[in-house]
């Protein structure tokens, strides 16, 4: 049964756009938590809340961001909730068919895990705010009203985060050749 017509009435495009965001907000969801359990129970939460309280939304066009920081509230309200945190140690390995060979399937998979167990590394905070800039493209300004946090900390987040990324993945940075400086002889 489709319950978004009861809360909406016959808005087709409103229908359309919560039903195209729900795959995003469980990406974001599971890049926060780390937790395929707790990423659908978060967006399944996300959406009761966005329906419930739909008359606060004021302008249409702020739908993405709305939705963001009722999950990032609802993120929030787990870790409050729960204030033992679990550590996720094994990340899924998805292996993309898209490749060529199986080396560069394998290869490209390997990268994913790194990446993934880099960003799970990071603080709460700065792993919101790089996945809301970096991932969802949000502006820094979007970021800040979702997270209810000053746009200040966003950037310093952001930048603390990108720099613990870098040197968690500096292995994974093509090997440059070093190159012979040729000498000179001056008379």
């Amino acid at each position: 049964m489709n319950i978004f017509p009861l809360f909406f009435g016959h808005s087709k495009d409103l229908q359309s756009k919560l039903e195209q965001i729900r795959p995003r907000l469980y990406r974001l969801a599971y890049s926060w938590s780390h937790n395929p359990a707790l990423a659908d129970d978060l967006v399944q939460e996300t959406m009761i809340k966005a329906l419930k309280n739909a008359h606060q939304l004021r302008d249409p066009a702020l739908l993405n961001s709305w939705l963001f920081s009722i999950l990032a509230n609802c993120l929030r309200d787990h870790y409050r909730k729960h204030k033992e945190m679990d550590d996720i140690d094994e990340i899924e390995d998805y292996h993309y068919a898209h490749e060529d060979t199986p080396e560069n399937a394998h290869s490209q998979s390997q990268i994913v895990v790194r990446v993934r167990d880099a960003v799970a590394k990071l603080p709460l905070g700065q792993r919101q705010v790089l996945t809301l800039v970096d991932l969802e493209e949000l502006s820094y300004i979007e970021v800040a009203a979702t997270l209810g946090i000053p746009i200040g900390t966003v950037m310093s987040r952001l930048c603390r985060a990108r720099i613990a990324m870098k040197a968690l993945l500096k292995e994974l940075a093509p090997q440059q050749p070093v190159q012979a400086i040729p000498i000179r002889r001056i008379k």
